[in-house]
């Protein structure tokens, strides 16, 4: 071949190098532009979709609050605030002997430490214990707020932030809380540096020497179990970019195991250092790798695995814990500490040793944490009030469309719920459905139990605590909102309402709390149908005052009643409540055969504590996008529904059926404050309900089978317990408010037996309450003294 015929093959051999490398340089010029505006925006935060916080109320202390030292150390890692030897700066916290020490973040406290001074539980005197059973001490008071020193000034309440209860993802099932790569302690990005990327802050992306060292020991036939080949940048590019980057890409094409994938990974991965700091990478990959799953939820990032591995905010955890949050990066799911404790374990032990060998820790240092415990919160997906949650996402999906996935500006959403009064309803419930377990397992009945409670403030109907089951990683659904189920005699005080309502609006004197109705056997006709109901275990007490009818919850005097006042009355007026299904004007309308969320029982029942004025119930107090307020106004809103007078005399009966009724179990568990409420039990004891209230917090529970089984229970054996432990805890330290007494009352002492004016020889006397003009006239003559 001549020198004209090798050039021309050099020529041709040139351009066939040219080629490709010009395509290789387009392509990477192209996506290196097309990754790097992507990096960009999310560096400085113009991501597509936000992720909006969701607030509970903010946390407030006062004197004599029953609460815990344990309990506001809970409460102050919810609010992220910092464990320290001693509070130097906003939003550090220190705990002491019997106090705990606070520099919150408030302007108006910046700089002004606040000691919370706890009154401890008295210690029975044991010397003693063998002494005769009446020499025994007393009940231990529970622990509470003593005082709230505020410098030198002592103040009465004091109120902290609002914390975060989760992030909500834009149509994802996953709980994150991003923060700042300042919030996260040392010893954490350590330990995820010593186990993923020792070498991260002096490579470009990738790590030459991680890919050697990989593949000399693939040939070896054996795997580094302490480092792999991909840094944190790589693992960024994988699960945060390319996804985003290829329409139709998911998670899974990108964790392909192919050398097309891995080079593109490579590449983005060297796009992503020269556009972003090493400190903006190591961020990101701590609040954006998957860590798990709990129940539904995808669990996101170092903070939200901290919350609900320990219960711990970030800035708390321990060298142990760290090391084990770190471990689960390798993988999620073999390596949970829920699932596989054992191999967590282990794998936080190899964590520790590579700290060692990186010198972030002293080998005696890892030494101790590798001999320490491995526990977990495992309720700690219940402590965020995930049906709650829910509830607020579902709202904003329904009333604010688009909010959480096309606006790029921040949202944060504000709620009415009290986190601390959320974990008492959750002990509660928890406490109350082992009891109930118990009961069942005795009679050998299969299946659990379900359970549900709402608690409101009847004043503004804010929702303050919500727990929609017995485990929300069991079962997502949320039986506050969403259960249909018959309300029982829960109804019943409506039953009287509307008597009292229909005798004032026509002039009538004689039906009172003191009236007198048949408590008796009866067949009741309808529609060419015959009915004849029971009273609960066929107790019937015969001529039966109004108020003793309904503590004692008797179903024939209530069905009169309703007879009396006009079925269709009683169903015209729930109808005009607006909750529940419209029920048939039947005579079985006065025991609750109709359906009805615990949401909606708790609606209606805000009338008994706002003098006949029914309040919607609310859950979110504001939603600001940008900074602003964007919370749409509710349509409904206030509404009187019945007379003050008359909603007050179905109250104050109703304060009977805890003094003396069906429900007198909660005096004997404890609660003393003044209430009112109702016991429900529903046919064949399907449905346990009880509803009670005190002018400030009002709380619903019902305890059932989901698939409408016989509990067997009656309401006051299986709702009324968990309500009572509740509202004892509540409201402990609180004084006792009485109901508002309107105008147009009289009281009169009268014969709780005949209704009648009492005389000096009537053995149970009653101050009753009547609207004025119509209490009795008669003295009681069953109980005159005999003159011989």
């Amino acid at each position: 071949m001549g020198a004209a015929g090798r050039k021309r093959w050099v020529r041709l051999a040139a351009l066939a190098l040219a080629v490709p490398m010009v395509v290789l340089c387009f392509v990477a010029g192209y996506y290196y532009v097309r990754f790097a505006h992507l990096i960009d925006e999310r560096l400085h935060g113009e991501r597509a979709t936000v992720f909006p916080r969701v607030f509970a109320r903010p946390l407030e202390l006062r004197r004599g609050q029953g609460m815990t030292d344990r309990q506001l150390i809970d409460r102050l890692n919810e609010l992220g605030y910092a464990q320290r030897a001693r509070p130097e700066k906003p939003g550090e916290f220190a705990v002491g002997a019997g106090a705990v020490a606070i520099m919150p973040r408030a302007p108006e406290l910046r700089g002004q430490v606040v000691r919370v001074v706890f009154q401890r539980p008295a210690v029975p005197d044991v010397r003693n214990a063998g002494k005769a059973a009446e020499r025994r001490p007393a009940p231990r008071p529970p622990d509470r707020v003593l005082r709230l020193e505020l410098g030198t000034r002592v103040s009465e309440r004091l109120t902290l932030d609002a914390p975060v209860l989760t992030a909500l993802g834009g149509g994802e099932r996953e709980k994150r809380r991003p923060v700042a790569l300042a919030a996260v302690p040392q010893q954490m990005t350590q330990a995820v540096l010593a186990i993923e990327d020792r070498r991260f802050y002096d490579h470009p992306g990738i790590d030459p020497i991680g890919i050697v060292g990989a593949i000399l020991s693939n040939i070896r036939g054996r795997r580094a179990y302490t480092a792999g080949a991909s840094t944190i940048t790589q693992q960024v590019a994988r699960n945060v970019f390319l996804p985003k980057m290829f329409p139709g890409m998911t998670l899974k094409d990108a964790r392909e195991k192919s050398w097309r994938r891995k080079l593109l990974e490579m590449w983005v991965s060297v796009i992503i250092t020269t556009r972003a700091s090493k400190d903006a990478i190591l961020e990101m990959y701590l609040n954006d790798m998957a860590l798990g799953q709990r129940g539904s939820f995808g669990i996101v990032g170092v903070p939200e695995a901290s919350r609900l591995f320990f219960g711990k905010d970030v800035s708390n955890v321990t060298l142990a814990e760290a090391a084990t949050i770190a471990g689960v990066f390798q993988s999620p799911s073999a390596l949970s500490p829920f699932n596989n404790a054992e191999r967590c374990r282990d794998r936080r032990n190899i964590v520790l040793q590579a700290m060692v060998d990186t010198g972030y820790v002293a080998q005696d240092v890892a030494d101790r944490a590798a001999h320490e415990p491995l526990v977990v919160v495992q309720r700690a997906l219940e402590s965020e009030a995930p049906h709650f949650v829910d509830f607020v996402g579902q709202t904003l999906i329904d009333r604010y469309p688009g909010l959480t996935t096309t606006t790029t500006q921040a949202v944060d959403v504000y709620t009415t719920l009290d986190l601390h009064l959320q974990r008492l309803a959750q002990d509660a419930v928890r406490a109350g459905l082992t009891s109930v377990d118990q009961l069942l397992s005795r009679r050998r009945r299969r299946g659990k139990a379900e359970a549900a409670l709402i608690a409101v403030d009847p004043r503004t109907g804010e929702i303050v605590a919500l727990v929609g089951g017995r485990s929300y990683n069991q079962s997502q659904y949320d039986r506050v909102i969403l259960s249909r189920r018959q309300p029982g005699s829960v109804f019943k005080p409506f039953v009287y309402l509307t008597a009292f309502e229909e005798a004032a609006d026509h002039g009538r004197t004689d039906v009172t709390p003191a009236s007198i109705v048949a408590d008796e056997p009866e067949t009741f006709e309808f529609d060419d149908q015959e009915w004849t109901p029971e009273n609960y275990e066929n107790k019937y007490d015969g001529p039966i005052t109004l108020r003793r009818a309904l503590a004692h919850s008797r179903n024939l005097a209530t069905i009169h009643v309703a007879q009396a006042a006009g079925y269709d009355r009683v169903a015209a007026f729930w109808k005009k409540l607006g909750v529940g299904n419209p029920p048939k004007a039947y005579p079985s309308i006065a025991l609750g055969v109709f359906e009805a969320t615990p949401y909606e029982i708790a609606t209606a029942y805000t009338l008994f504590a706002n003098a006949g004025t029914i309040r919607p119930l609310r859950h979110i107090t504001r939603i600001t996008s940008g900074g602003k307020d964007i919370l749409k106004k509710d349509a409904a809103g206030p509404r009187s529904v019945a007379r003050p007078e008359t909603t007050f005399l179905v109250t104050n009966m109703m304060r009977s059926v805890l003094n003396e009724g069906t429900a007198a179990g909660a005096r004997a568990l404890g609660f003393t404050l003044d209430a009112a409420g109702k016991t429900g039990t529903t046919n064949d004891l399907r449905d346990a309900w009880f509803v009670g209230f005190t002018p400030e917090l009002l709380t619903v529970v019902w305890v059932g089978f989901d698939d409408n089984q016989p509990v067997g229970l009656s309401g006051a054996r299986a709702a009324l317990p968990i309500w009572t432990q509740f509202m004892r805890t509540a409201l402990a330290g609180r004084a006792s408010v009485p109901f508002t007494v309107p105008g147009g009352i009289t009281f009169a002492d009268i014969d709780a037996e005949t209704g009648k004016l009492s005389t000096p020889s009537c053995p149970n006397v009653i101050n009753e309450a009547f609207l004025s003009g119509t209490e009795p006239t008669e003295s009681c003559e069953l109980h005159r003294p005999i003159i011989p």
